[in-house]
């Protein structure tokens, strides 16, 4: 059962040194997360601990084992909302051609490759989807939102026991509607807002511009003779959370957006365009590394920044440039291999009883 509430590595009796676990060699498995009997578990070995040395690029199994160890401790209202992408989803739908594959074309040959991937979840369920991409040994993140909502949309925001629309996620009206629990950090306590007025979209959009917080919230504000009240921009867009940004990430957006129509069409078994107009593109102010080494370690910064407190409004591009300071990145290295450590000793500890 997924605790509630937020969650830290802290709490995880940290034991910076572990050189007393080296002898055992490099093959010698660690830990399973989650352990059985819970499917899909992530192995780590030794070997795979060792890449979080300084100076070491992150290897897939510690991405995919700490973006499972974030999803399993999000709250529970987080995590209905969210779907997390294992690191091989990328690499299998751009992997090459195969002569033996069938499919009509490139995207529906793609699609084939990964269908299996979401049997058991709708994506267009859920609001948030988390694709993390390794190209020419650089990670980086690609958040799908709202991906089975038409169009952008205000809707009121009421507090934290607020509903989402059944539009955001896909969901059938008579459906239950998901709870939003939006966290409240220290540094923000404003909510978003709207005009009580039915022309007053031009204004309301860049009242919200003006007064974006650094997560995607609004500060308060009083315009004199409109009532405000809360509310949050939900649109349908592709983002880009890169903590180099190498290039434009044009041909990432493109096959993202062929994957969701083909498993639209397998889905639903009806046509939908998710081209640009419909699904937007943006790349995302994000806090950036100072070094060569460090852009998995950001990954999975973003990843748990957003499970924590997911950005509410999204008038693009979003301006996170301070979402987090850097001092938190570069303690994570110790925190994971001290966060998979104490896992060890605990599960040892489960099978000797």
């Amino acid at each position: 059962m997924r605790s509630k509430g937020s969650y830290s590595v802290s709490l995880c009796k940290p034991d910076s040194s572990w050189s007393k676990y080296r002898h055992q060699g490099l093959a010698q498995r660690l830990i399973q997360y989650p352990p059985p009997p819970a499917k899909g578990g992530i192995t780590v070995t030794m070997e795979d601990l060792q890449c979080l040395d300084s100076g070491q690029f992150l290897n897939d199994v510690i991405i995919d084992f700490y973006l499972k160890y974030l999803f399993h401790n999000a709250s529970a209202a987080v995590a209905e909302r969210s779907h997390i992408f294992s690191s091989f989803f990328y690499k299998q739908l751009t992997r090459r051609d195969n002569a033996s594959e069938g499919g009509t074309s490139d995207s529906q040959r793609r699609h084939q490759r990964v269908k299996t991937w979401t049997r058991h979840v709708d994506i267009f369920q859920k609001d948030f989807l988390f694709v993390p991409v390794n190209q020419e040994a650089h990670w980086y993140l690609v958040v799908i939102c709202f991906p089975g909502l038409d169009e952008p949309t205000f809707e009121p925001w009421t507090g934290p026991d607020s509903k989402v629309p059944k539009s955001h996620s896909g969901t059938d009206e008579s459906q239950d509607q998901a709870e939003v629990q939006e966290s409240k950090s220290p540094n923000n306590h404003s909510k978003p807002f709207t005009l009580n007025r039915t022309d007053s979209t031009d204004m309301e959009t860049e009242l919200h511009r003006e007064n974006l917080s650094e997560n995607g919230c609004l500060q308060d504000v009083s315009v004199k003779g409109f009532t405000i009240n809360a509310s949050s921009l939900y649109r349908p867009c592709i983002l880009i959370m890169d903590s180099l940004k190498l290039s434009l990430h044009e041909r990432v957006f493109k096959l993202l957006r062929d994957y969701l129509q083909s498993e639209w069409e397998v889905r639903r078994g009806s046509s939908r365009d998710f081209g640009p107009d419909q699904m937007k593109s943006s790349h995302c102010r994000v806090p950036l590394q100072d070094n060569s080494s460090d852009c998995g370690l950001y990954l999975l910064q973003y990843v748990e920044s957003f499970l924590k407190d997911p950005v509410v409004h999204f008038d693009l591009p979003l301006h996170l440039q301070r979402w987090f300071p850097r001092q938190e990145v570069r303690r994570k290295r110790d925190e994971i291999r001290d966060l998979v450590l104490y896992l060890y000793r605990r599960q040892n500890v489960d099978e000797n009883r």
